[in-house]
């Protein structure tokens, strides 16, 4: 009988402890002496919605949605005191090595990890209009496209944000998976989307918006930026600066 789920393996390499699905493909990583860093660009890249967001207004919300190492989910969750987060997680092995390998703490009055299909989760009703952030990094084993890419899906996630709300996710830019998810994301959010330029690794983040339009100045981003930098540690301004470069059609001001 073939199991549900591939093997929950680990890896350690110059001080960083790596997750994996019984293959090479890393899955969430941790530098043990900063165990609540993000310590991927990519990740890191998963929270810019910092740029438009702010967590510390009343009832913030950030979803994420595949644990892997819990990196994106401690972060959060130590940094914004006054924001709910929760976790959607379908394989059980995975939350035990995110609390056991990855210091996860248990849940608690702001944190909560479900167990659940994140498809069930964003098809709830009852998560419609409720989330102010969605971080998505849903894949299995072969690491080459999100387990969940339909438009269907897309369109699943814009009806839990608020507005505004950001959804991030992570995509595969060396894979065909990419332009497909790409248009359907578009699809879903009527072409309000924002790419980072691929990183080292081939991983792709893109930036969908829902709620009111965004018309700002890239100068407003770049004060934001350092904001961000300064409270969290977050390359913020190197976030603006790939944004701009890699978006056409938005020298002067980012309007989306």
């Amino acid at each position: 009988m073939t199991p549900r789920f591939a093997p929950v393996t680990f890896s350690e390499l110059d001080g960083v402890r790596y997750l994996h699905f019984g293959t090479e493909w890393v899955q969430g990583a941790m530098r043990l002496r900063k165990p609540d860093a993000i310590e991927l660009e990519y990740a890191q890249q998963m929270m810019a919605w910092l740029l438009f967001l702010s967590p510390s207004v009343d009832e913030f919300h950030v979803v994420q949605l595949g644990l892997g190492a819990a990196a994106l989910t401690k972060f959060c969750h130590r940094q914004f005191s006054r924001a709910r987060v929760t976790a959607v997680e379908l394989n059980p092995a995975v939350i035990i090595a995110g609390r056991s390998m990855f210091g996860l703490r248990q849940d608690d009055a702001r944190l909560t990890v479900r167990e659940q299909d994140a498809w069930d989760y964003v098809m709830d009703g009852t998560h419609a209009d409720a989330i102010d952030v969605l971080q998505v990094d849903l894949y299995d084993a072969t690491a080459r496209g999100p387990v969940l890419d339909t438009t269907a899906f897309y369109r699943a996630c814009r009806r839990t944000l608020k507005g505004p709300g950001v959804m991030t996710i992570n995509l595969f830019g060396d894979h065909d998976s990419f332009p497909k998810n790409i248009e359907r994301i578009c699809e879903a959010f009527d072409n309000r989307v924002l790419v980072f330029p691929e990183v080292h690794d081939g991983n792709i983040i893109a930036m969908a918006f829902n709620g009111p339009e965004i018309d700002v100045a890239w100068e407003v981003l770049e004060a934001r930026a350092e904001v961000v930098e300064s409270t969290t540690g977050l390359p913020a301004r190197d976030w603006v600066q790939k944004l701009r470069a890699a978006n056409a059609r938005q020298e002067e001001r980012l309007k989306i």
